[in-house]
């Protein structure tokens, strides 16, 4: 993958899952949050195996394949939203994006930690820069947007949906060691996820249903084939190309125009202290970008 193109693939992600933080609020409401991420992921699985089948990308997976799909499929989509969106149930939605930026670090740590595989200084130094500049450029809001139900166990559901999204990329990797194929390990882990979740949704008794309004169809939709479909299937692409940490780094990018989202739809007002760490933000993305492959 060349370096235009993946600047382009983390804009593009960047974007999409900037704006999802909002999206996902509208889903919040009668219908149970577990229910919700059922229809998401199980919408995205369907159009992913029918893109696939279209174009006749290989969805054919062997066992140890399959294997890292499911732990793919039970730590990114299932356990990483679910506490997603148990988090914004608790707390603003910019507090949960704020924290997701940690998500470039903790992906170094793990497959530092498990696998071994190392990353060159200048992807640490960039991996640390987007915590910092993130924490920066929200110190002056997190108080404010932190207010909610619970903002403390918020945090900590936030805190465990970036570690299972960590381990869910560690499985994606274990795929691409086994030579697995990305749309297709992609569209077999959304479809593991889906089920997983359904599972626990029938032995919890949840109420299936949806909500119908434009605001939670509309945000389904959205949820569903873009921040699902489009930006998953080139966050993994860009991950296998260019590596985790590069691709993770999309979620220190997010906050920032999550932040914008807000300004534009929440009336939120910030000052010069988020300037200040959208550089830093901006600079770590830079060194993560030019930084070498160990």
């Amino acid at each position: 993958m060349s370096r235009p193109f993946a600047i382009l693939a983390v804009v593009v992600c960047a974007l999409i899952w900037g704006t999802t933080w909002f999206a996902i609020t509208l889903q919040l409401g009668p219908v149970d949050p577990v229910v919700s991420i059922v229809w998401r992921f199980g919408l995205a699985s369907l159009t992913l195996f029918g893109f696939c089948a279209a174009t006749r990308r290989p969805l054919r997976l062997t066992l140890s394949q399959h294997l890292a799909a499911l732990g793919q499929g039970a730590c990114a989509f299932a356990l990483s939203y679910a506490f997603v969106y148990a988090a914004e149930v608790k707390v603003a939605s910019a507090v949960v994006a704020v924290i997701f930026a940690a998500l470039a670090f903790v992906n170094l740590i793990l497959f530092r930690t498990i696998s071994g595989v190392r990353a060159s200084p200048a992807a640490w130094i960039g991996a640390v820069l987007g915590v910092v500049g993130v924490g920066v450029l929200s110190a002056g809001q997190l108080s404010g947007a932190g207010a909610g139900v619970d903002p403390g166990m918020g945090v900590i559901f936030a805190l465990v949906a970036v570690v299972a999204s960590a381990f869910g990329n560690w499985f994606a990797w274990k795929g691409q060691t086994a030579g697995a194929p990305v749309m297709g390990a992609t569209a077999w882990a959304m479809a593991y996820g889906t089920a997983l979740l359904a599972l626990y949704g029938l032995a919890t008794g949840v109420v299936w249903r949806i909500e119908p309004t434009p605001a939670y169809v509309l945000s389904l939709l959205y949820l569903s084939l873009f921040g699902s479909v489009v930006a998953f299937g080139l966050y993994f692409s860009l991950a296998r190309h260019r590596g985790y940490a590069l691709a993770s780094y999309i979620s220190a990018l997010t906050p920032p125009i999550a932040m914008l989202v807000s300004v534009l739809f929440e009336d939120a007002r910030f000052g010069w202290t988020a300037l200040a760490g959208l550089a830093l933000v901006l600079a770590g993305q830079l060194l993560l970008i030019r930084a070498p492959r160990v």
